[in-house]
């Protein structure tokens, strides 16, 4: 077993899993992000095909429920791992289901009532930037990641052009996605927002450019300042040949 604390402070253990699918000890040096493809907790088969942990999306509380049905150190079950290639599940890897979906169709059809991978709200974002944060002060696992996260359904099959050589799964330390693993197909979560989750996570703040109000253009400015337009016969002090600038005559009209 690992040196670091098994249990995900809060996490429910009402859906634990272990006791029926003991798993393998490891020490845990990657996080292995997937989507369920739902809205609702899965069932994973009784435990048959269970990731370490879920976390549920809480719209009304504004947070991320989390159960946990593996301890941290201990491998799960949500990869395909094929006979005789590379090992998956087993590969020091903790794995976590984010309740909702990473394709564009699917959560057009939901409506926004469910989280969306490339759009996840604030509150979502944060929580998993907590959980990369407590795991790499508990675990060591880098808040890094060399992959790119690719849009679904271009992230799905074998030649997605992000998935891992077997060498480099085997050396890899940080977070990836499911559709990154070798000898799998599944192409979660999508473009997920990997790099402002890590970034969150190390304390970086979250900044945004406000919009500059629209400039007055120069070349009207430089009219209104040096425009020779006649005095308007009808101003009291009118005089023959004197002449106003355009912001005076704008003024004078308004």
């Amino acid at each position: 077993m690992g040196t670091g604390p098994q249990k995900y402070p809060g996490a429910s253990l009402e859906r634990w899993y272990q006791d029926d699918y003991p798993g393998s000890a490891m020490e845990t040096n990657t996080v292995l992000w997937h989507s369920t493809e739902g809205r609702s907790l899965p069932s994973y088969g009784g435990g048959a095909s269970a990731p370490n942990l879920t976390a549920v999306p809480d719209f009304a509380a504004r947070k991320l429920r989390w159960y946990q049905h593996h301890d941290l150190d201990r491998s799960s079950r949500a990869l395909r791992n094929e006979d005789g290639g590379v090992q998956t599940n087993t590969l020091n890897v903790v794995q976590v289901e984010i309740v909702g979906t990473c394709d564009p169709s699917t959560s057009a059809g939901w409506g926004g009532s469910g989280l969306y991978m490339p759009n996840l709200p604030d509150w979502a974002a944060r929580d998993l930037a907590e959980f990369a944060k407590w795991m790499s002060v508990h675990h060591g696992v880098p808040l890094t990641s060399d992959v790119t996260f690719k849009a679904y359904p271009g992230s799905y099959g074998p030649l997605n052009g992000v998935r891992m050589s077997a060498a480099k799964w085997n050396s890899f330390e940080g977070h990836c996605g499911h559709q990154h693993v070798p000898e799998n197909l599944h192409g979660d979560p999508g473009a997920f927002p990997m790099r402002a989750i890590l970034d969150r996570a190390k304390g970086v703040p979250v900044t945004t450019t406000p919009t500059p109000e629209p400039a007055r253009p120069q070349a009207y400015k430089d009219v209104a300042e040096t425009d020779a337009i006649p005095m308007p016969r009808n101003h009291p002090d009118y005089a023959d040949g004197e002449t106003w600038t355009l912001e005076t005559y704008l003024r004078f009209i308004a």
